[in-house]
């Protein structure tokens, strides 16, 4: 049981990284939208590439979209889901995760 729900945990995980890859896709396709992200983060488009390979960046993504409401919203339009799906990958996102050792 524990070794499925950590499976299953693992799955929610790779959902919710794979749609916040997603978002920061939408956020940068927008250059005003990526201008304010960049802005926030302190980023800049020379290293958003190497912060998007990070399992904790992609967190922050979804931080960011879902302190936005217009943004998540028209985040969750255009992804084809619900606003309530994005919640729940950034949910995932903040749980810690245990590695399977």
């Amino acid at each position: 049981m524990r070794d499925s729900l950590k499976k299953m945990q693992s799955a929610s995980v790779d959902s919710a990284r794979s749609l916040a890859v997603s978002a920061l896709t939408f956020i940068a396709a927008d250059p005003d939208r990526l201008n304010r992200f960049l802005g926030l983060t302190g980023l800049g488009p020379e290293n958003l590439r190497t912060a998007a390979a990070d399992p904790a960046f992609l967190g922050s993504v979804l931080d960011y979209l879902v302190a936005d409401e217009k943004l998540l919203v028209e985040f969750a339009a255009d992804a084809g889901l619900k606003p309530e799906a994005v919640a729940r990958a950034h949910e995932a996102l903040g749980r810690p995760y245990e590695s399977e050792t």
